[in-house]
């Protein structure tokens, strides 16, 4: 290590560089991780805050939320053993103040304001009829609605006065609603009779505190077929939450490929142009393990002082980013990447190991 340390301070500009390129190529990787994150989250938050355990679909909606149709009567149809259970309908609209042009995209979530899968309010109330709804912060915050606002959801004509405001959540990346089932029905649906609120559509069933092996759907000929599955199943289902993942884990993976080519490939040519060098120390009695431990020990050191400097510089870079763009800061994720790195910037160093194995100091100092 004191060798290596005593080499880099002779090779200043060499060796800031290399942790140069490292630093940016870390950084890349750090940001592309906040992103893989924030989308992640951005697709998923409202329906990981209901922190449910299992989840109750149609078997013809191929595990996807929004393609499932059920009724209000099913919720009867499941058995969670005195679970907390609740029917809940999803529909993408849009909300638009009173007196202004601007809408915005966004989520309403159907369900009973004693459900468990609506939010605590963090201001004002729950929702009491079907002319009121509870929107989220984030959507509160970036159109200044208020509570008391009237403001219009999709096609609809009449008006929704907003009573609550809960936390900050996204579904499919988009800020969110909660309203009554009546209110979700007409929305979805217009004015479309049903024979009784029995037979009015839902999207899913949600199960608080039961596996779904713990939860029973009990079938008749008659009855719409169910499929029951876990949250995490359904996350993975929805519409381009695992294509993204992959996308952006992907592109991570492959950075860490260039690391290690680019410290293995700077490292060599340095060992190369040092092989006189290293003959004249084995010559001199320094064994070879110790040279190679030197080589290992730069590696080791280029990793850590790059991931150390593009941590500093990504999570400044965090503060800055505008509220829009889905970016979240997992320290957890950030030094798992950040220890990938360190590693594969070692591996990079062992490339030229080998060369210093086979330096002969005979030869290296000029001799015959």
């Amino acid at each position: 290590m004191f060798l290596a340390y005593k080499e880099m301070r002779y090779a200043k500009l060499r060796f800031i560089l290399i942790i140069g390129i490292m630093v940016l190529v870390a950084y890349v990787v750090f940001m592309l991780s906040g992103l893989a994150s924030g989308l992640a989250n951005g697709h998923k938050k409202a329906i990981a805050d209901w922190h449910s355990q299992t989840v109750v679909l149609s078997a013809d909606s191929n595990k996807v939320a929004s393609a499932s149709i059920l009724k209000q009567a099913d919720l009867a149809r499941v058995h969670a053993g005195g679970a907390k259970k609740a029917a809940v309908g999803i529909f993408s609209s849009a909300i638009q103040k009173q007196g202004s042009h601007k809408r915005t995209n966004m989520t309403v979530f159907g369900a009973k304001a004693t459900a468990f899968v609506v939010p605590k309010v963090i201001s004002g109330r729950r929702y009491r009829n079907a002319h009121e709804i509870i929107v989220s912060k984030n959507l509160s915050e970036e159109n200044h609605y208020r509570l008391g606002d009237e403001v219009r959801l999709g096609s609809l004509h009449h008006k929704f006065k907003i009573v609550g405001i809960t936390k900050a959540t996204t579904y499919a990346v988009a800020p969110v609603a909660y309203a009554n089932l009546n209110a979700f029905t007409k929305l979805k649906y217009g004015g479309q009779p049903f024979q009784s609120d029995r037979e009015k559509p839902i999207n899913l069933i949600a199960v608080k505190t039961k596996t779904p092996k713990k939860v029973r759907i009990t079938t008749t000929a008659a009855d719409t077929k169910v499929t029951k599955m876990s949250s995490a199943t359904l996350i993975q289902n929805l519409p381009g939450f695992s294509a993204e993942k992959i996308t952006l884990n992907t592109m991570i993976d492959f950075l860490f490929v260039v690391v290690a080519a680019i410290v293995g490939i700077f490292l060599y040519v340095m060992t190369l142009q040092k092989t006189a060098l290293f003959g004249v120390l084995k010559a001199q009695g320094i064994k070879t393990a110790y040279l190679v431990v030197s080589v290992v020990s730069q590696a080791l050191m280029v990793g850590v002082i790059g991931v150390a400097l593009a941590f500093c510089l990504s999570y400044l870079t965090s503060l800055i980013l505008p509220a829009a763009m889905p970016f979240s800061l997992d320290g957890v994720q950030w030094l798992i990447d950040g220890g990938i790195l360190i590693l594969v910037s070692i591996l990079g160093g062992l490339f030229s190991v080998r060369t210093v194995t086979k330096v002969d100091p005979i030869k290296a100092i000029g001799g015959e």
